[in-house]
């Protein structure tokens, strides 16, 4: 484990991929009429980008020595 464990929540990697993790509950809860506006072929892009997000969240220089 990195030293600075118990601080990872405030890593913005930790977040975008916290909200990747819970983006398919989130979806299933919605009423199909609020899904409709989101294009089926729009939704592998959707998700795609949050993981590079993720990527993207974890190189930016957050400070305080993120290991």
């Amino acid at each position: 484990m990195v030293k600075n464990w118990k601080m990872a929540w405030r890593w913005l990697s930790v977040q975008i991929a916290a909200l990747l993790a819970a983006l398919p509950l989130a979806w299933a809860a919605l009423p199909e009429d609020m899904k409709a506006y989101i294009p089926a072929e729009w939704q592998p892009w959707i998700v795609s980008g949050m993981a590079l997000a993720v990527i993207a969240g974890r190189l930016k220089d957050q400070g305080g020595g993120n290991a």
